[in-house]
């Protein structure tokens, strides 16, 4: 049963579906605690201990079956035929042409076919083509190998018929051919069930060609500016799993920095007093957590990068010491609070509907001006200062001396910018005026860019 799970979670994963290691042995722990008698206690533990996202449900609802079916009693021999009437079935099957004689040694004397013969089978409908494994693709697949074995019900009802006349010429009783009748139907219905599991699971074995996986794939490289809202729902729902790759990336940083790295400096002075010998070594430990505080253009241009980036660091805060957020237009407004007070995907709804965007201009010189007379205590020598913006003004006054006066302040300023460099100075962007005063500049126009710059926070400090 554990080598099925196993095989369950990596279709699970094929599908798109993000499971951990862990996560991967608390379902072997629940399964070996609940047991697999009660099938949907078994589902359900499954289900509780894989299935983090509701948009992942669907998935894992179509997949359970394919490897946790009833498998039913899927091919019998009749058991109430005499030694006489097993002859007269032997005899009868034996009268049929080749294909029909072939399907009825399988249904009615119930015998199973190989793994091997199952392959050809598949081979021969197309399924080792590299398919794409959407439910309508599977059915028709399954369809396909259900003719190519003589399984669909017109070709097995006409073998049954057949079969029915030989055994009627042989002189088998008519109680006898209802049990033949009954078990071919019966393992006929079981087979398909089999068939069916076994293409939902060939074409899970085929991840290079996951669709869902493609398409993530290609809405994390698209500019966020350019999504359409469904495929922007689409990122929504992905976020989560993204940010789960990125927590645990930054965990493991943690983990290791707590070790610390030789103190060359350190290991001398401590030892003075042993004419230098290095008797004891000291090592240096960083503080790994950073305090973050991010100020974020939330104009119209910004708005789905902003959206996003709040989203991302929130969704982070236990790699993150202490985080203060501001969001700006016109002006600076702190939105800290909206955030402590609920989940970040509620939060970033709600300050986006707070502040709309209108008739007036972008101006972050003055949204400077505001941030620093009230809001200068978010920024010490341990904080990362982060724009997120364009560093677009509308002609207005940059500021770019209280940049410097933060930069003086702050641990780094970093700042994300949608924009490539070359757009830079054109127009009325501020960009180059803003750029030689930060420690870092990243391009983040689409979710992949976002995610590989908020990386490079937890590992660059």
């Amino acid at each position: 049963m554990d080598q099925r799970i196993v095989e369950f979670i990596s279709a699970l994963r094929s599908s798109g579906v993000r499971v951990s290691l862990a996560e991967s042995a608390d379902a072997i722990k629940a399964i070996a605690t609940v047991g697999v008698i009660d099938r949907e206690t078994f589902k359900n533990a499954l289900k509780a201990t894989l299935v983090k996202e509701p948009a992942d449900v669907p998935s894992f609802e179509q997949l359970f079956p394919l490897y946790f079916g009833h498998e039913g009693p899927p091919m019998q021999p009749p058991h109430s035929l005499s030694q006489e009437q097993q002859e007269q079935l032997r005899r009868a099957i034996e009268q049929l042409r080749e294909q029909l004689r072939q399907l009825m040694q399988m249904l009615a004397q119930g015998q199973q076919p190989t793994r091997e013969q199952m392959q050809q089978f598949a081979q021969k409908a197309g399924i080792s083509r590299g398919m794409r494994g959407s439910r309508q693709v599977q059915e028709w697949l399954t369809e396909r190998m259900l003719r190519e074995m003589g399984l669909t019900p017109e070709q097995v009802r006409e073998a049954l018929e057949a079969l029915m006349k030989q055994l009627k010429q042989q002189g088998m009783s008519a109680e006898g051919r209802q049990e033949v009748r009954e078990t071919v139907e019966g393992n006929a219905e079981a087979l398909r069930e089999q068939v069916a599991r076994f293409v939902g699971q060939s074409l899970l074995n085929q991840p290079d060609d996951n669709p869902r996986r493609q398409r993530i794939d290609d809405l994390m490289n698209r500019p966020l500016s350019s999504l359409s809202e469904a495929e922007a729902d689409e990122l929504r729902n992905h976020v989560r799993r993204l940010v789960a790759r990125l927590r645990s990336r930054a965990a493991l940083r943690m983990r290791r920095g707590k070790q610390g790295h030789f103190d060359a400096k350190g290991t001398i002075r401590h030892n003075q007093r042993n004419m230098g010998v290095p008797v004891e070594l000291k090592m240096k430990r960083r503080h790994l957590k950073p305090k973050i505080t991010v100020i974020v253009d939330v104009s119209t241009s910004m708005r789905p990068v902003a959206e996003f980036m709040l989203r991302m660091v929130y969704e982070m805060q236990d790699q993150i010491s202490k985080a203060r957020s501001f969001a700006f237009i016109s002006d600076m407004h702190e939105i800290s609070m909206i955030f402590a007070e609920n989940r970040p995907q509620d939060a970033v709804e709600i300050v986006l509907r707070e502040l709309p965007p209108g008739y007036y201009n972008t101006d972050l010189g003055n949204s400077l001006r505001t941030f620093c007379e009230k809001f200068s205590d978010s920024v010490d020598s341990r904080t990362m200062l982060i724009f997120v913006g364009d560093g677009r003004n509308n002609y207005n006054d940059p500021r770019t001396d209280l940049v410097q006066m933060l930069r003086m302040r702050a641990r780094k300023v970093i700042w994300f910018n949608p924009e490539p460099p070359y757009q830079w100075g054109h127009g009325d962007s501020d960009m180059l005026a803003y750029a030689p005063l930060c420690h870092a500049v990243h391009q983040v126009a689409t979710l992949k860019q976002l995610a590989d710059a908020i990386d490079d926070l937890f590992q660059t400090r």
